[in-house]
């Protein structure tokens, strides 16, 4: 697929595309969900080729993947639910309503801990 293609995919410019892959700009959660998605991976695709190096440099070989306690997390985020969740939040334009939906989420969650 060419950056130019990925990028109409993703609603970006083929500029923006290779600042992402020449570590330019950070890709944040929500895009690289979008990324895999739109690419038919799934996220974990992006972390399997990490060098020895990157992963003791990391201490645990995980860089920033969950705990292997929180599988939960990853079968949320495959889950039809989490897959809905994800792309209608992406979708999301206003940054406030995100922080919106974002506390009334946690708000949610911590009514039912207690």
């Amino acid at each position: 697929m060419s950056q130019e293609k990925l990028g109409e995919s993703l609603g970006l410019t083929f500029q923006q595309v290779q600042k992402y892959e020449k570590g330019t700009n950070r890709i944040g959660a929500s895009r690289l969900f979008e990324l895999a998605r739109i690419l038919g991976v799934s996220v974990q695709y992006f972390f399997d080729e990490l060098s020895g190096a990157e992963q003791s440099a990391s201490g645990n070989g995980h860089g920033f993947a969950e705990p292997a306690g929180d599988d939960h997390v990853i079968e949320f985020l495959n889950s039809r639910e989490g897959i809905e969740l994800n792309r209608a939040f992406v979708r999301i334009d206003d940054p406030r309503a995100r922080r919106a939906v974002l506390e009334l989420v946690r708000s949610l969650a911590d009514t039912h801990e207690n």
